[in-house]
Order: C-alpha cells, then structure tokens, then sequence
C-alpha cells in the first residue's frame, strides 16, 4: 500500500501554543487543515514520574513527503523539549479532500 497523506497528531500545554502552531503550519504549507482539540488529559512517564496534565491535540492533515520538515519546523517553535510528533496514514479518503490538499500545500 502506498501511503500519500498523514495525519499529525501533537500534544500542546496551551490554547495560545496550539493557535500559533497551528496558524504557521498552514502559512508554511505543511498543513492543509490544522484541527485543535481542547480539553484532553494525558497521562505519561516523564524524567522518572507519572506525569497529569491538561493539554490540548493538533490533529494535521498534510502529505507524508511533508512530514520530516514539518517535525523540525515544529521542534523549533514547540514549549516542550520532546513534543509528540506522530503520524497515522490515510488510507482511503474522498478524492476532493485529498484533492484539496493538494491543491493547499502545492500553491
């Protein structure tokens, strides 16, 4: 199966964090469509203790050629030290859709 298009998902502490990722992920043509997410609870292992905290999820829809500058443009502008960067491929979607992302990222 060929993989064309991703979805990103990346944890953020705040509402503020979320909008400005996710607004220069658009303007860069790394996203096509950012979705943010409230009101999440994550709980994980952390420099030796179980971390509870509040967070909020980018979901990013983009292409998986995008991917590896996506991550490091992240990684640049991210509050966390190891954000979550991670990706789940789209396996089927509707034409226009994918079309569309196309067409957003390839302007």
């Amino acid at each position: 199966m060929n993989v064309e298009y991703i979805v990103v998902y990346i944890t953020v502490p705040d509402k503020d964090s979320a909008k400005n990722i996710a607004k220069k992920l658009v303007e860069e043509k790394l996203a096509a469509c950012v979705n943010i997410v409230d009101n999440i609870n994550s709980v994980y292992y952390w420099k030796g203790n179980i971390e509870d905290d509040d967070e909020l999820l980018l979901i990013i829809k983009t292409r998986l050629e995008t991917f590896d500058r996506l991550v490091e443009f992240v990684k640049k502008i991210h509050p966390y030290t190891v954000p979550e960067i991670i990706a789940l491929p789209i396996l089927v979607g509707s034409d226009s859709y994918l079309r569309w992302i196309d067409d957003t990222l390839y302007r």
